[in-house]
């Protein structure tokens, strides 16, 4: 089964004590089959260092969505962040599919997902109370992003970097939607929580 059709992601955070890198694996949250990786492999010593400071939140980022394959799916792509974030993502023949722009001042985290083109497609808002995210274009829910989930992978939800990404069947298998959601998914931990 292609990781397109599928609509409920169990994604897990690789927990280290000296870990600079994020590094992430993603499942079928249905039969817990093991169908993407999320990897940083060209982190610069510079950011390595920087990520064990306070200045965590502004170094650079260059993450790789892979399948099983180590085929590229996206890669999601953020320079220096001083007060914002404008996060890109490229396809796996690295032409821009969209960019992530944060919201200043937004409470609870809040970033738009625009297209090539600079088109918003939707936007991912929530709170951090609740662990709480949803993807939505015209008040329609495209995607959800929670920490409470009772399915297969329960039992692994152990730590606070474990979550669940459930997309609706309004978003086509194969569209550049599903790709954008899954790249934003990744950059909730990187963008809005660290």
């Amino acid at each position: 089964m292609s990781w397109q059709s599928i609509n409920t992601f169990f994604v897990k955070e690789h927990v280290g004590m000296f870990k600079a890198s994020n590094n992430f694996d993603i499942y079928n949250a249905e039969s817990g089959e093991h169908i993407l990786k999320c990897r940083e492999p060209n982190l610069g010593i510079f950011s390595k260092l920087l990520r064990f400071t306070d200045y965590k939140r502004m170094t650079p980022f260059d993450v790789h969505v892979t399948d099983m394959d180590d085929d590229m799916i996206v890669q999601i792509k953020r320079g220096i962040s001083l007060m914002r974030s404008k996060v890109q993502v490229f396809d796996n023949d690295g032409s821009l599919i969209g960019t992530f722009q944060q919201k200043l001042l937004s409470i609870g985290g809040k970033f738009q997902v625009l297209d090539e083109n600079d088109e918003p497609v939707c936007m991912l808002q929530g709170k951090w109370s609740g662990w709480d995210f949803k993807f939505t274009a015209d008040d329609q829910e495209l995607a959800h992003v929670t920490k409470k989930w009772s399915g297969i992978g329960k039992e692994m939800f152990t730590s606070a970097d474990n979550y669940v990404l459930d997309i609706s069947n309004s978003v086509p298998d194969g569209s550049k939607a599903r790709k954008l959601i899954i790249a934003a998914v990744m950059c909730i931990d990187m963008v809005l929580k660290e």
